[in-house]
């Protein structure tokens, strides 16, 4: 009996555990950090942020994010600057690889949805994003 409920434990577990491609189709877009969480436990919240990040991804999960300013009158400023990066599916996780000519470094997906983008860098910060949703005054 209780190899059986061992059997249907890992079988439940398995099963239930997340693909990380479903995570793809919510990374493109415009997002807002929210909060970070630092490894020494510290948190930070964002009520307001001058700047945006800006994630495109094409259809060979190669793409970049750039920082944009958004204006009042929905357009943005941004400048020339952009990182590149890389999705890639590893170890059961979805990985994003950026690079500029200073450096290279990997985020990982914690989770990503319509409204949400969670990712935790090398240092185990972990970035609480919010779609941003422009504001247009007349």
């Amino acid at each position: 009996m209780k190899r059986i409920l061992f059997i249907l434990t890992i079988i439940i577990t398995t099963s239930c555990s997340k693909n990380p491609e479903t995570l793809i189709e919510h990374i493109d877009g415009y997002w807002e950090i929210e909060s970070v969480s630092l490894s020494n436990g510290e948190k930070k919240d964002y009520k307001v942020n001058q700047t945006i990040d800006y994630i495109s991804i094409g259809d060979s999960l190669k793409g970049f994010r750039k920082k944009m300013n958004p204006r009042f009158d929905g357009k943005y400023e941004t400048s020339k600057d952009a990182e590149l990066l890389q999705l890639k599916i590893e170890n059961d996780s979805l990985n994003l690889y950026y690079s500029t000519e200073f450096s290279n470094w990997k985020e990982t997906v914690l989770m990503a949805n319509k409204s949400h983008l969670k990712i935790v860098n090398q240092n185990n910060a972990v970035y609480l994003y919010k779609r941003f949703t422009p504001i247009i005054v007349n």
